[in-house]
């Protein structure tokens, strides 16, 4: 894709359907004349009064307490500096959005037109009633320092830049693991500080709060080493000027164990890591390009330990795993401030979580057998779901001990708890497909590419690295679609219908002709059949021409379904195969089974469907909890659509004791945990959070995948088919561009797994 056509889709991104990326959401019922006139005149009255009295109240009765004002006045922006106002609003927002999704905080955004600091903290501290705390962002320094300073001496409510403290944090976090398996103590190693803006005076002053003494510490601006005898310092480069009589950075390396890159990209040179003592530590964090490449770094010392700020590398220090889980331990203890105690909390915490076994979905996620503690591994993935429930408490206890919490925390299980539900309102399952499908991406023939939908979905993972695209169809119509999406890359377009592929279709022929030649199947027919796409398709994927298969986007489930049957079959010790669908509810993800398939299965076929069901959770890297659905609970019907169901369990209990399942269970028992418990203490979901629902029919499941689809507006993954021998993935109709692209990742993954079984039966 062009670098125009890159701006072009960002816009677009960022002004449909609705301009922005943030939005206020009501939290309260409005329906009604009554719910109106409680939410405002005259029932508003009532807080009102209550927080006349007593200002701690706006925290019982108003959002405050939940909401961080994210503020800028657009000097300092990331990769783009002093733009102003206006135009850095779409990093606030965006930052808002990480907010949300990471640690369930509400964000305003403030863009505030000033450079003058009086005029800045006074803007500031007069909307601060609005907020429970503040996130300064993207401030130029020296000012960002001297404005973070007063609003902390002039506010009662927690107030972090984060451009300072945020990297700072999680590097801290990375140095402590990293000196430990280098064998060296903070207090000993030399360091050496490459920039000295915000970020890299922060880094430097935490680490000293570490225990890192200044006087190993060289820092460097774009002038050279910050010595004493230079003039014109500013307080905080003076700070840490050195008395050492050197200026480049070729000397500030020699036998020194640690770099902190936060400058530019590719100034330090292999003979500078040459240079560096025994089990070098490198951070080489500026972005998108670090100052020196990963590969050579490593091609360089086999000894070093390195972190960057790119997700494509191991060790990558990104703020998102501090801001939102440091906000989020602060507001809930209502803590007036973010003190280093606070901040050394997060560190530690953070440190220790990098050295817990690694939850599945993680390993999933980066395509892991098992991620451990390591030189490849100092400091938890931002995928990691332990973040929430492990990082704001730690901070939270710190705010408790250290005296700036008004409002403590005893009860730390039930926080934790509390912290972990939160997670659910964000699930980061697509994320985690796309991360884990980039690892190995696969060929995926997509048997529909004339369709423009598909076609740009298959652009978006060719793009993406999410798979290599086969594409299908009426190749001068695929070619007139790639020029006007300007997907501009070499694609192999196959038309069937076109003498050009008459070999390959013959081979196909002879194939399947050869398979089925005793069951009525001409040659003639068989050549026939080869110029329909989908089972050109489905022979390309058996024949090992493509790694896996998209179609259905434009034809019927069983249409599609059929050629596959056909040829590829089932896999090995699969008897039937259904479908599973993946909603994104705001508990979590949601399997939901058998979406599209078996129309009216048997006891026995529902419960090879949660079996099958529990194998692709597993895949996602979460525990299955099962709850098989009907209208009745625990035998309070003997109609047979119920004593199936009750009958398919009885077969799951007996044959699967280890698998979390249960019912017959009305939905509601199946997901409400507190009406389960009281009315059924004896059912194995009791104290479970249920992720799967399997229907005792089609009609039931199509109609609720559907329905939560439509009105609760619930993204979907899906239908995925279980029990294929090889990746075959059927779309519904007109499915959207992002359930195609999301397809395409399962797709990927299923032919990694796939593979993966096959190299392991060869091995044994």
């Amino acid at each position: 894709m062009s670098e125009e056509s890159k701006r072009r889709e960002a816009l677009i991104y960022h002004a449909k359907p609705t301009p922005g990326k943030i939005e206020v959401v009501p939290t309260k019922k409005y329906a009604s004349q009554r719910d109106l006139s409680l939410a405002y005149s005259p029932g508003v009255a009532a807080p009102c009064l209550e927080i006349e009295k007593d200002k701690n109240n706006a925290y019982r009765y108003t959002a405050k307490g939940n909401l961080v004002a994210v503020i800028s006045n657009g000097t300092a922006v990331l990769g783009l500096g002093n733009i102003g106002p206006e135009a850095s609003k779409p990093v606030m927002e965006g930052k808002g959005l990480l907010f949300k999704i990471f640690a369930d905080i509400d964000v305003f955004d403030i863009e505030v037109d000033t450079e003058n600091v009086d005029e800045f903290i006074e803007t500031v501290k007069n909307i601060a009633p609005t907020f429970g705390g503040i996130n300064l962002e993207d401030i130029k320094a020296p000012e960002a320092f001297e404005i973070e300073r007063r609003l902390k001496e002039e506010l009662d409510i927690p107030v972090m830049h984060d451009d300072q403290h945020g990297t700072a944090i999680i590097s801290a976090a990375a140095l402590i693991n990293a000196l430990e398996l280098a064998d060296k103590k903070i207090e000993d190693v030399k360091i050496v500080i490459s920039g000295a803006g915000a970020a890299a005076i922060s880094c430097s002053r935490l680490y000293q709060s570490c225990g890192a003494k200044r006087k190993n510490m060289v820092m460097l601006d774009s002038k050279g080493v910050i010595r004493d005898d230079r003039g014109n310092l500013t307080s905080q480069k003076a700070e840490f000027a050195t008395h050492r009589k050197i200026d480049t950075l070729d000397e500030a390396m020699v036998d020194a164990d640690v770099f902190i890159g936060l400058s530019m990209a590719d100034i330090v040179t292999p003979q500078m890591l040459k240079t560096m003592a025994k089990d070098p530590i490198v951070f080489a964090m500026a972005n998108p390009n670090p100052e020196i490449k990963y590969q050579l770094a490593v091609d360089t010392r086999d000894d070093i330990i390195m972190a960057t700020g790119r997700s494509d590398h191991p060790n990558q220090v990104n703020n998102v795993l501090g801001f939102p889980f440091i906000f989020r331990g602060a507001l809930d203890v209502r803590a007036s401030k973010i003190n280093e105690e606070m901040k050394i909390a997060a560190v530690n915490a953070l440190a220790a979580l990098a050295k817990e076994p690694v939850p599945e979905q993680v390993n999933v996620a980066y395509e892991q057998t098992r991620l451990a503690f390591g030189r490849k591994y100092i400091i938890p993935k931002p995928f990691d779901p332990r973040l929430i429930a492990e990082i704001p408490p730690a901070v939270a206890k710190a705010a408790i001990e250290s005296g700036v919490a008004k409002e403590p925390i005893t009860d730390w299980e039930k926080y934790k708890d509390t912290l972990r539900e939160r997670l659910g309102s964000d699930n980061k399952l697509v994320r985690l497909l796309l991360s884990r499908a980039k690892l190995n991406p696969k060929r995926v023939v997509y048997a529909e590419a004339d369709q423009l939908a598909v076609l740009k979905a298959a652009q978006i993972a060719y793009e993406e690295g999410i798979a290599i695209p086969i594409l299908l169809g009426r190749k001068e119509t695929i070619e007139t679609l790639m020029q006007e999406i300007d997907f501009d890359a070499n694609i192999l377009i196959i038309d069937p219908k076109t003498e050009d592929e008459n070999a390959r279709k013959d081979k196909y022929a002879k194939v399947y002709w050869e398979q089925r030649k005793r069951r009525g199947v001409t040659f003639y027919a068989a050549q026939r059949l080869m110029r329909e796409r989908n089972y050109f398709a489905a022979m390309m994927v058996n024949e090992g021409d493509a790694d896996a298969l998209i179609s259905g986007y434009s034809r019927s489930y069983p249409s599609v379904v059929k050629p596959m049957l056909e040829l590829i079959g089932l896999a090995k010790g699969a008897t039937r195969i259904a479908t599973t669908n993946v909603m994104m509810t705001k508990r979590g993800p949601m399997f939901l089974s058998d979406t599209s398939i078996n129309i009216d299965p048997s006891a026995k076929e529902l419960a090879k469907i949660a079996v099958m069901t529990s194998k692709v959770i597993k895949t996602f890297g979460f525990e299955p909890a099962i709850a098989m659905i009907s209208y009745s609970n625990f035998g309070s019907s003997i109609n047979e659509r119920a004593s199936k169901v009750r009958e398919a369990v009885a077969m799951l209990h007996r044959n699967y004791p280890d698998l979390i399942v249960d019912g017959e269970l009305q939905t509601d028992f199946a997901l409400n945990d507190k009406m389960l418990s009281d009315k059924f203490p004896f059912s194995k979901l009791v104290g479970r959070k249920v992720n799967s629902l399997v229907f005792p029919n089609l009609d039931s499941a199509n109609i609720t995948y559907k329905l939560l689809k439509e009105l609760n507006g619930a993204d979907s993954i899906g239908p995925i088919m279980m029990g294929m021998r090889k990746p075959v993935h059927i779309l519904q109709l007109d499915a959207s561009v992002d359930e195609i692209v999301n397809m395409t990742a399962v797709a990927v993954i299923d032919a990694q797994n796939k593979e993966m079984w096959e190299l392991e039966k060869d091995i044994s």
